[in-house]
């Protein structure tokens, strides 16, 4: 026997007591004991730097066609990318809610902006598909690597792609990308959902021709069951969120175009000058392929960590215990509802745990409310519209920004907390429809006036 069932809940919460004030679902920060420094921590990593180069290469390769299906990306000649922002009234705000000086400066990563899906999972999820129609196309002996990819909208190509079909199980965000770029370039998508979808996600995928199949069950039942249906068709080809290189290479690359941006904007990230990146994190993908890139980027000047709601702390349960993959949230009684829908995963991505274990510095927990009070707070101060779960990187940075804080200590980082860059990944919010943003809105102002009393 192996794994959780090895021993009872009550054992468990012997040997690991984090675990009590997570099945209690309280807003809690874990430093991992497990991060190394130098060359020591990507050894034995099975992807490196040169994977994340090709990525890039194909993402080039490939954005001719994409300034050609959208339109909306011709302006930087078909490339995917999010502006970068200070959000310093932002930064005083928080000072004032929080009753605290706030060192260092805040940016804000703003993926809620990333045309065709505006979501983080643009990166990934369009990622994916692409490299699947390329080597759909190659294999059929219709594309040549050194050709135009504009070849790829082609009649005869587009009759190709309809022959072959893409399924993935999603909360939201990922189905979207994988949808409508999936849809856009003539395959036949089917995205499985879980019930902690939204109704407009499912709308909006229907709307592109693209296959919806609803669940009462959660993530991880859609997840299932598309795997399942891929399985067992010709032509099929199943993006699995919870264990695929590729769509984690897709997000990788975004690290190096940020670096590009923050050199832009006079920002420098060394020994003296720190850059704290804070991710929201559902299954892992998405926060640990940025991660992976990031420390490819930077190495020890970045410090990375993961944001999950209270309620949905698998890659801090999986990471924390060491089981990953072996060990769900239902399994200590959390019942993984939360109004963080992208984030509503009851179990980690594996293979993003084990590969993270060397480079991630820590993952914590915030309460749905705080993220509805952010999200309203953000809106006052920066006129920024984001969906609850892309504001859950906020609490890391105002925690770490405390130059008193047990990880800036521990790592000798007290004497640069006044330079130290927050980054803060805002992961999606762009495409909510405007009356469900204004609930998200009344509710959080709600709760900001309630907390101010």
């Amino acid at each position: 026997m192996s794994g959780f069932a090895a021993k009872t809940l009550s054992e468990w919460k012997q040997s690991h007591p984090l675990l009590l004030p997570l099945c209690a679902t309280e807003a809690l920060f874990w430093l991992n004991p497990l991060r190394k420094t130098g060359a020591e921590a990507m050894q034995g990593l099975p992807l490196g730097p040169e994977d994340v180069q090709d990525a890039a290469a194909r993402l080039q390769r490939f954005a001719p066609l994409i300034a050609e299906l959208f339109p909306e990306t011709a302006e930087h000649s078909g490339i995917i990318e999010s502006p970068l922002r200070r959000i310093e009234a932002y930064q005083h705000r928080l000072e004032g809610v929080y009753q605290t000086r706030l060192p260092g400066d805040l940016w804000l990563k703003c993926d809620n902006q990333l045309p065709i899906s505006g979501s983080i999972k643009a990166r990934g999820g369009i990622y994916e598909v692409l490299k699947y129609a390329e080597q759909v196309a190659v294999d059929a002996g219709l594309l040549q690597w050194d050709e135009c990819y504009l070849k790829l909208a082609s009649a005869p190509l587009r009759a190709l792609f309809q022959q072959h079909q893409i399924v993935v199980g999603s909360t939201g965000n990922l189905g979207l990308s994988i949808g409508i770029m999936g849809a856009a370039l003539g395959f036949q998508v089917t995205v499985h959902m879980s019930a902690d979808a939204r109704q407009w996600k499912k709308d909006l995928l229907r709307s592109k021709g693209v296959g919806v199949i609803e669940y009462a069950e959660d993530y991880s039942k859609a997840v299932e069951e598309g795997r399942k249906q891929a399985a067992e068709q010709k032509n099929s080809h199943f993006v699995d969120d919870e264990n695929s290189a590729d769509l984690f290479l897709g997000y990788s690359v975004a690290a190096e175009r940020l670096k590009a941006q923050l050199d832009a904007a006079g920002v420098t990230v060394d020994a003296e000058h720190p850059l704290f990146v804070y991710l929201p994190c559902g299954v892992g993908g998405g926060p640990g392929g940025v991660a992976f890139g990031l420390k490819q980027q930077f190495g020890d000047h970045v410090h990375c960590f993961f944001a999950e709601p209270t309620h949905s702390p698998c890659m801090l349960l999986g990471m924390y215990t060491g089981l990953h993959d072996q060990i769900c949230v239902q399994d200590l009684g959390i019942d993984n509802l939360t109004c963080a829908d992208g984030l509503a995963v009851g179990r980690a991505s594996g293979f993003v745990g084990r590969v993270m274990e060397p480079l991630l510095s820590g993952v914590y927990t915030v309460q749905d409310a705080e993220l509805y009070r952010l999200l309203a707070l953000l809106h006052q101060a920066e006129g920024i519209a984001l969906e609850p779960s892309a504001l859950a990187g906020v609490p890391g940075a105002v925690q770490q920004m405390n130059s008193a804080s047990e990880y800036i200590q521990n790592n000798g980082l007290s004497g640069c907390a006044e330079t130290i860059t927050h980054l803060v990944w805002a992961t999606g919010g762009s495409m909510v429809p405007a009356d469900e943003w204004q609930r998200y809105y009344q509710q959080g102002t709600v709760l900001a006036e309630g907390q101010a009393e």
